[in-house]
């Protein structure tokens, strides 16, 4: 009996956690923070992502991954946008994110356009999490409350990366264990992965895939030899050029639940997003993610307010950047 309550209890604690973390609320973020201090903020964010993304919609990936890079390294405090200084290269010079992560400018455009109409008062962490939720509803139709009051960080080291940021030969075990030291569940990372629905990846990423897999010098047996055969074409043996493919080539400016169809028929482009399958777990979460799009669509936006609640600064903790780039 004592367990069984003992259980109860911790079940309960649990169950609060989650509904406050999904709310943003147990990491001290608000939905609408700005609401009295600068409430055109999501807007501006919003028109700044949508102007940009009619002129190329291939950067809404881009976009919706710089949050994710940003949270895993330091929490989200908007470090991935920081410059490197002499002495000094920023997360942003890492092979990780340079060059495939684009849209910088996107975010400069949005936080000069802000600080012209209240100077200041939103952080560049948060215009991360706006453009992130607005790039995932213009790719997708896919929607969810912002929390804000992240505050910057200051410090951004390239070498910080690794560790941090999941690698592309991950299996399912050390995927689950990373997710887990952020605070972020299985199921959480199951439904994150979905993101690959939309965007590139280099050749360098996979192409042990395809020429010398755990250097055997074969293809590995779990990629669908037509889709092999094709990236082949593209992706020579040799590390240079470094050309890129698209991740989900059947809709892949459309953030949708294909990706999860395509894992079974083992065309998952990534060794890290094929292991999905490999788990009884994941596998059942992925199914279900094929079955249901719209219980997924909402799994996502609430395991990307999650996300966003990794170890953020708030209060008088960190600073409001002027500039993005440039620690004040």
């Amino acid at each position: 009996m004592k367990s069984s309550i003992h259980f109860s209890v911790l079940g309960f604690l649990w169950l609060t956690y989650s509904l406050l973390t999904a709310n943003g609320q147990a990491s001290g973020l608000k939905v609408g923070y700005y609401r009295h201090t600068c409430p055109q903020a999501e807007y501006i964010v919003k028109k700044t992502v949508s102007k940009a993304l009619e002129a190329d919609p291939t950067l809404a990936a881009p976009l919706i991954r710089m949050h994710f890079h940003d949270c895993f390294v330091r929490g989200c405090d908007g470090s991935i946008l920081i410059d490197s200084t002499p002495g000094n290269r920023a997360e942003k010079e890492s092979p990780a994110n340079f060059p495939s992560l684009r849209g910088f400018e996107v975010i400069d455009e949005a936080k000069r356009d802000i600080e012209s109409t209240c100077p200041q008062v939103v952080s560049c962490a948060d215009i991360i999490a706006f453009a992130a939720r607005d790039s995932a509803y213009k790719a997708g139709k896919i929607n969810w409350q912002v929390p804000a009051g992240r505050r910057d960080g200051r410090i951004s080291k390239e070498e910080e990366i690794i560790g941090n940021l999941p690698p592309p030969f991950f299996n399912v075990q050390q995927l689950t264990d990373l997710f887990a030291q952020k605070g972020l569940s299985q199921e959480d990372m199951v439904t994150l992965s979905g993101a690959h629905s939309i965007g590139v990846s280099h050749c360098s990423s996979f192409r042990d895939r395809l020429y010398n897999f755990n250097n055997t010098g074969l293809q590995d047996p779990t990629l669908d030899a037509q889709l092999a055969r094709r990236l082949r074409l593209t992706c020579p043996p040799a590390d240079t050029p470094d050309p890129t493919v698209a991740l989900e080539p059947i809709t892949p400016t459309k953030l949708d639940n294909r990706y999860y169809s395509q894992l079974h028929r083992n065309r998952g482009l990534l060794t890290s997003d094929q292991t999905l399958l490999t788990n009884p777990s994941t596998r059942t979460m992925v199914n279900t993610n094929i079955k249901s799009p719209s219980i997924w669509r909402n799994k996502f936006g609430e395991a990307m307010v999650r996300m966003g609640s990794i170890q953020v600064s708030t209060g008088s903790q960190g600073e409001i950047r002027r500039n993005c780039r440039i620690v004040l």
